[in-house]
């Protein structure tokens, strides 16, 4: 699979958690964990839509697979951990989050130094 697939499916998944959440969590759980997972989703959500920019940017950029896989990694342990956390409550997951918010930090870094080489 390349970015653009990786990223459609990945905003996919991000739009249905969201649907899930507003619709099949708002009986199951709190407030405070409906709050978690919207933050999850948001998160989720807005990487997928960078990866299809770093998708779109292509080979206007370096290493553009590199950003995009910390994109995703990042959308797999920051949200997949505050998913999992609004819905079992074990809080200790909330510790694994920040690793999530690494990923993205070095792909965004990634793409500044990228996008600081191109001629515009």
């Amino acid at each position: 699979m390349n970015i653009i697939q990786i990223g459609a499916i990945s905003a996919g998944v991000a739009v249905a958690a969201g649907a899930f959440g507003a619709h099949g969590l708002k009986q199951v759980i709190d407030a405070a964990g409906l709050e978690v997972w919207k933050t999850g989703v948001q998160y989720h959500l807005a990487h997928a839509l960078a990866m299809l920019l770093v998708a779109a940017l292509g080979a206007n950029i370096a290493k553009p697979e590199r950003i995009g896989a910390l994109f995703l990694a990042g959308q797999i342990i920051f949200a997949g951990s505050l998913y999992l956390l609004a819905v079992t409550g074990m809080k200790w997951l909330g510790a694994i989050t920040p690793l999530g918010g690494v990923c993205f930090l070095l792909g965004w870094g990634m793409l500044a130094v990228s996008a600081g080489k191109l001629k515009t």
